[in-house]
């Protein structure tokens, strides 16, 4: 699956609902807000599904 920048995203494994903000070296760089502060990472695309609370995302 292709994600363009403000993409809503989560892992396949469920987790926080994430904003794709970037693409660094094959990775996809996701933001995402924890309840105290604005956290980041970079997953592999394959490890991503089209997020929203309607696709099993969790609110923080």
């Amino acid at each position: 699956m292709v994600f363009v920048v403000s993409d809503e995203v989560t892992t396949k494994h469920g987790g926080p609902c994430m904003v794709v903000t970037g693409f660094a070296s094959g990775m996809v760089e996701c933001r995402w807000y924890d309840g105290y502060g604005v956290q980041r990472e970079a997953f592999r695309e394959d490890e991503l599904i089209p997020g929203g609370r309607s696709n099993g995302c969790e609110e923080a």
